[in-house]
């Protein structure tokens, strides 16, 4: 599979937030990338399999709604009032398309100067804010998602939403922008990791793409 960058991939991500008719962005790098932290297997389901329905089950929930006109970031804003298949099926398109960028097969990537000094102001060091996301994500009873987010002051917070919700719909008591997210369905690491959903966390952050969290940081700031 051809390997793309994941900036090509987040300029398409964010096209998409100007059109109702959502489609899934090309993964921004092989199914087996990731190989010894998420197996070849679990991406190409959950990419191919989970991801996609996500996407075509969104759009068949809006056809001939008001929300076929509307902007992803307008249908989660409003996702309490919707029919539970937008909410959940936008909800799971917005976050697997954000989970695949924070992703990455390049070794040791490293927060920005900026982001860094706003993780420790938070959490108080790295580690710590590591431990309150793993955390977050292992007490999240079934399935559901742990984020990193900024606050309309611009202030980060760590949260856990069930099923497919995040910070940015009306239904959840911490609203944000998310910054990071991790997937805590079973189908991101049961084949792998089993139940051991505890090895899956520390796994994660040999992946992790700190230069696009970096990134959607400061453009989170921006838009306050």
């Amino acid at each position: 599979m051809k390997i793309f960058k994941v900036a090509a991939f987040t300029a398409v991500f964010a096209a998409q937030f100007a059109f109702a008719q959502f489609k899934q962005t090309p993964l921004p790098y092989a199914y087996n990338a990731l190989e010894g932290n998420i197996d070849a297997q679990t991406m190409e389901i959950h990419y191919s399999k989970h991801a996609a329905a996500y996407v075509s089950n969104l759009n068949k929930a809006i056809a001939g709604t008001p929300q076929e006109k509307q902007t992803l970031f307008q249908i989660l804003s409003k996702a309490g009032t919707l029919p539970m298949a937008v909410r959940n099926n936008a909800g799971g398109h917005y976050n697997h398309e954000l989970f695949w960028t924070v992703l990455t097969p390049e070794k040791n990537t490293q927060p920005s100067a900026k982001l860094s000094k706003a993780i420790t102001d938070a959490f108080g060091s790295m580690e710590a804010f590591k431990e309150k996301m793993s955390k977050a994500g292992a007490d999240r009873f079934g399935s559901g998602w742990a984020w990193l987010s900024v606050d309309k002051s611009g202030k980060l917070f760590v949260s856990s939403t069930p099923n497919q919700d995040n910070p940015l719909m009306d239904v959840v008591e911490e609203k944000g922008t998310p910054i990071f997210g991790i997937d805590v369905w079973e189908h991101a690491y049961y084949l792998k990791y089993q139940n051991k959903r505890a090895d899956y966390l520390t796994a994660i952050w040999n992946v992790t793409n700190w230069k696009e969290i970096s990134r959607r940081y400061d453009e989170a700031l921006s838009k306050k």
